[in-house]
This record gives structure tokens, sequence and C-alpha cells, in this order.
């Protein structure tokens, strides 16, 4: 496996944190006492799964015995199967096991921008937010689009979806970059091949508790009518926020709530993410300077390509994991490519 799992650790963790959530002022502070009961959650779903897994090799070893003493085209095909249930297992405890960052557990904000070229950059936008929200869908993980702007002919210029899950951060921060389409246009005549650009970012959504200052003489915010999700009640007032922040040239806009108040609260949560996130980044640059590490995948950095003429292949290029079944990932199959990443521990 990638990471250790320690069994005998968990478990002593597990006995500790329901000992602390068992005094009598616990829950006096709600936020902390939540980041607590979850850690004991993913605890207690990690060692069901090692258990399971236990199980499983105990199963695999009797059978494999039995096909020792009995050859049995039946007996060996319940062995291959339980030999690939308990490869399944492994995977999903090695993922968890790597997931262990300190904000890989949280909610997230994923954003999509075009880059240059127009109709193609922004249909190719729109293309992988329905990617993203197909991907959602597979995996149990709720979403919300809070900000979106359609293209001038098609496509999408921006959007913001707020993802929320069970390590919604840990599992979509792997997407942060640049993706890639070579395809036929539909938007071309004569068609020729195109390649189009649309950059992904991914924030985690911060506890609130934590003090961001952001100084009123710092931003600026601006109140306008919401086009795209919602309906045509939406257009009616001027009820979309966008909020700039100078120092940091951030600008957040939040459009899918009814009421005015409702978006700027949203915008600020997202401000005040997307601010905590730039620090953090700021540290971890200054930390790799020091140590004199050079990871060579910058934010803005090239990180997966999906090709659908002349043939089809999508090829991510950290991992170089590919799958050839273009369509299949562009409709959410984008587990194995997170993974993939994961497992070769740049994240």
């Amino acid at each position: 496996m990638g990471g250790h799992f320690d069994i005998e650790t968990k478990t002593n963790q597990i006995k500790e944190i329901e000992q602390e959530m068992n005094k009598p002022h616990f829950w006096d502070d709600i936020s902390n006492a939540n980041k607590v009961n979850q850690k004991l959650s993913n605890l207690k779903k990690e060692t069901v799964e090692y258990k399971r897994i236990e199980q499983e090799l105990a199963s695999s070893n009797d059978i494999l015995e039995l096909l020792e003493l009995e050859a049995s085209l039946e007996i060996q095909q319940e062995l291959e199967n339980n030999l690939l249930k308990l490869s399944d297992l492994i995977d999903d405890l090695e993922i968890n096991t790597l997931l262990n960052g300190e904000y890989d557990n949280s909610d997230c904000y994923l954003e999509i921008h075009p880059g240059a070229g127009g109709t193609e950059s922004c249909d190719w936008a729109s293309m992988l937010l329905r990617m993203y929200e197909r991907f959602c869908d597979k995996n149990d993980f709720k979403y919300e689009v809070i900000e979106e702007q359609a293209g001038e002919e098609a496509g999408i210029k921006s959007v913001t979806l707020h993802i929320m899950g069970e390590y919604a951060y840990g599992y979509l921060k792997c997407e942060k970059g640049v993706h890639r389409l070579v395809r036929i246009s539909p938007f071309d005549s004569n068609k020729r091949r195109h390649t189009s650009f649309a950059s992904v970012s991914v924030v985690p959504e911060i506890d609130q508790s934590i003090n961001i200052e952001i100084r009123e003489e710092d931003i600026r915010i601006d109140t306008y009518c919401a086009s795209g999700h919602g309906g045509q009640g939406v257009n009616t007032t001027p009820s979309a926020v966008r909020i700039t922040h100078f120092p940091s040239k951030i600008v957040v806009t939040c459009q899918n709530e009814r009421s005015q108040l409702q978006n700027k609260e949203q915008a600020m949560k997202v401000l005040k993410s997307k601010l905590f996130n730039l620090e953090q980044e700021k540290k971890q640059k200054e930390i790799e300077a020091i140590k004199g590490i050079n990871t060579g995948i910058d934010f803005g950095s090239q990180i997966r390509s999906y090709v659908l003429e002349p043939y089809t292949l999508v090829k991510d290029n950290r991992s170089s994991f590919e799958m050839t079944d273009a369509y299949k990932v562009l409709d959410g199959e984008v587990m194995p490519f997170i993974k993939s990443m994961l497992k070769i521990n740049k994240y």
C-alpha cells in the first residue's frame, strides 16, 4: 500500500476520541466537536474496511485450501471472484489512508474558466462542467452552481460549483490545472481539428470560525441581475453579488440564492476560503524553497489531455494514467485519474 495502516493505533485513537467526547463540556465548542466527530467517523470506517479485508483474506485462504484438495472450475471461479473483491477493498482502503491532509475532508469550491479561443474554449468549459456534475452524481457528492456566466455564442465564460461530501476536497484537489481538448470543432464549417484549453481551480471550504481579516476598504461589493441558473425569477432584481478584493485581486461572484443578502454571505464564504488557500500556498512555496523542492506542477500547467479526434484518449500528464474511452471520462468517470494521482503521492 502507498500509505501505512496500523489497526492497533487506529483502534486506540477511536477509544481516546470517544473518551474525549464523553467529557461534560465537549459540545460547548460546536465547530471543534463536529471536527472531532468527523474524525471519529472516518477512523471507524477505516477500521471496518480493514476488518472486512481480513475476513475476505481468510475466506480466500479457505477456498484456496479447498481447491488444493479438489480441483474444480467452480471453486477456482469463486477464488478469482474473492480475489477481485479483495483487490477493490484494498484499493479503497489505500486511498482513504492517503487522504490524510488537513483539509482533505472539507467541502470545496471548484471553478472552471475557458482559455483563449472564444466559443471553442467556452464550449469546452461547459463540457468540463457537465463532467464534474456527472462525477458528483456517480460518487454521492452534493453540488450546487453558485455562479455561472454564459458564453456569448455557446458554453460558459466561468462557473463556480460548491461541492459537498466526504473527502470532497481530498479528491478534487487533484483536478487543479489546465485541461486540454483536441477535437473536430462543431463550430467550424470546414470540420478542422481544434485545440481548446480550460483551467480548473479547487479550494477547500474553510471553517468559518477561522479568523480571516477582510477590511471594508479592501473590498468593493457590486450587485447586478443574475443570469444562468435560477430561472426567470432570478433575473428580475439585482440579487447577484460580486465582491472584488483589491490586495489579492480576487473577484468572487454568487447568484444562486434568491436574496442579495444570502448571495453576499455565500460570496464572503468563498472569498475567505480563497484568501485562506492563498496563504497556505504561499507557506507551502516558502517551505519548498527552503527544502530545495521543485514540484514541477504549477497551478497553470497542463495536467490532462482529452483527445476525441483522430482517436479517443484521455491521458494525465502527471501520473501517465490513460483511458481510451474519452466519452466515458467526459460522462464523469474521473475517479481512476484522481486515484492515480493520489497513489503517486504528489498530493
